[in-house]
């Protein structure tokens, strides 16, 4: 590629990312993260069954991930006085407003990336 080319190009791609995008995948880019939000976006979930409904994630790792959702106001823990006493977690109004999101990008996940299952068989 002649030289001219190759500066305007990498000119080109280095501008600066959105202070926005940073922001949402600060919380939003972690690992649990996504699944976690998709799970409660279907209502209110009690630990013991969100924990299930996330294969592979360990009790702490969820505890940390929920603590962090709630530090970022898109989930509220509430407690059911019981007997038994029990703790559910739902979304907030920004949390709900992220179900969308979610929703295209298990949708665009469907049609562009390939299944793991698929890609191992092969």
């Amino acid at each position: 590629m002649p030289r001219a080319v190759e500066q305007q190009h990498e000119s080109a791609a280095c501008t600066r990312v959105d202070d926005d995008i940073t922001r949402a995948f600060q919380v939003l880019g972690k690992r649990w993260t996504g699944p976690i939000m998709s799970v409660l976006s279907n209502g209110p979930v009690y630990f013991v069954d969100l924990r299930k409904a996330v294969p592979g994630i360990s009790e702490r790792m969820l505890s940390d991930r929920l603590a962090e959702l709630g530090a970022a106001r898109l989930l509220v823990r509430e407690v059911n006085e019981g007997p038994p006493l029990r703790v559910s977690r739902r979304l907030t109004k920004s949390g709900e407003a992220l179900s969308p999101a979610l929703r295209s990008l298990g949708q665009w996940a469907r049609e562009h990336l390939p299944d793991a299952e698929r890609s191992s068989r092969s």
